[in-house]
């Protein structure tokens, strides 16, 4: 009897601990105190923002003389909006996604996160992840210093041509930058 009343003595301290750390670690983790540590505030882009940023890269593609494909998508990697410039190469459209969804994933610009995986040994294995695409250019869109979303740029005929596509979805008067 004894070694029974032991046994859920030790199992109500790991259960009540375990409680306290799971809130100290969701609390340390994402800084906000709130009444339901099961929860996170986010702001989400919104389908017209998302929009707003194609339409910019494609303009800017339009005075490079460029024709693209765009993916926006959102911190969730989820697919807003997809746009196929007219004849652009089928491929780019899922180029333009997956490029998206790398910048989103890493919260980095795939141009920094490629050079940096070619030239550091330890993260040359990023480019075999199938769901990830080092090549060209996907940038993540912020607001108030935080990843909301990213926008993927595919058929610019450059890296740099892509970079500058897609760095132009800014929407400045609400904060919303891709960088």
């Amino acid at each position: 009897m004894k070694y029974i009343l032991n046994l859920f003595f030790l199992i109500g301290v790991v259960f009540s601990t375990y409680g306290q750390v799971n809130y100290s670690i969701n609390t340390m983790q994402t800084g906000i105190h709130t009444s339901n540590s099961n929860l996170v505030q986010t702001n989400q882009l919104t389908l017209i923002a998302s929009h707003k940023h194609s339409e910019l890269s494609r303009n800017k593609a339009y005075e490079l003389g460029k024709k693209v494909s765009i993916a926006v998508l959102d911190a969730g990697g989820q697919v807003l909006l997809i746009s196929k410039g007219d004849h652009v190469g089928i491929h780019n459209t899922e180029a333009a996604s997956r490029k998206a969804y790398t910048a989103v994933s890493t919260k980095t610009e795939i141009l920094i996160l490629a050079r940096n995986a070619r030239s550091n040994p330890d993260t040359q294995n990023l480019a075999n992840l199938p769901e990830l695409l080092l090549l060209g250019i996907g940038v993540p869109i912020y607001h108030n210093g935080k990843v909301i979303g990213a926008i993927g740029i595919a058929g610019g005929g450059s890296p740099e041509n892509d970079d500058l596509i897609g760095k132009a979805a800014r929407i400045l008067d609400a904060d919303i930058i891709a960088k």
